[in-house]
């Protein structure tokens, strides 16, 4: 009898040590990207690009653009020369982040100097689809505090109207696949030496 409860925890313990392995070896890796080598063979755990039927587990796959939750880019009214090239509109049809970012800087076009603030800053939010258009209207998230209510509403006039004449935006199949509800934020800098130009005659 003894012998038999005894064979019987044995195999009890066995099973449990099998399961736990088992739950180990299809774990979630951790580090989003990571881009850990996935196999039917392999018992780590990894972020797969692609299911496979002969694969147990979970199976989340994995888009081939490492970005963040939030893609940001600041866009400055007068880039530094050295940041030119990422300020002119590309050629085709978008096909990276550095695409995207490019075409968004060409597209802006600040308020007139004579309604425009020096420094002003306002940053807003949205989110593409599929099909390059925005959806919904840019949310405002940030503005240069102490500025009148009505230089806001120029600066977001302005981007509004910048936005829209550039959209719907032209995005590759792979990159319209992984942008596709994406929060991007965009920081507007107006660094233009307002002073300046209107003393100039």
């Amino acid at each position: 009898m003894l012998r038999r409860i005894a064979i019987s925890l044995m195999v009890a313990a066995s099973a449990y040590a099998a399961q736990a392995d088992a739950r180990q070896r299809h774990q979630i890796n951790p580090i989003p990207f990571s881009h850990s080598p996935c196999s039917v063979l392999d018992n780590r755990p990894c972020t797969p690009y692609y299911c496979s039927p002969l694969q147990h587990g979970p199976c989340i796959p994995e888009i081939d653009y490492p970005y963040g939750e939030n893609l940001q880019v600041t866009i400055q009214s007068v880039p530094a020369k050295d940041d030119a090239p990422k300020y002119q509109r590309p050629d085709h049809d978008l096909d990276s982040i550095g695409d995207l970012f490019a075409e968004l800087r060409s597209c802006w076009s600040p308020p007139a100097a004579d309604v425009a603030q020096q420094g002003m800053q306002m940053s807003v939010r949205f989110s593409f689809k599929k099909s390059g258009e925005m959806i919904g209207p840019p949310r405002l998230t940030f503005a240069t505090s102490g500025v009148p209510a009505a230089t806001r509403d120029t600066y977001l006039k302005a981007i509004n109207e910048s936005l829209n004449a550039c959209i719907p935006l032209k995005f590759t199949n792979g990159l319209a696949g992984a942008l596709a509800g994406r929060p991007i934020a965009i920081r507007y800098v107006d660094n233009r030496e307002l002073g300046k130009a209107a003393a100039k005659p």
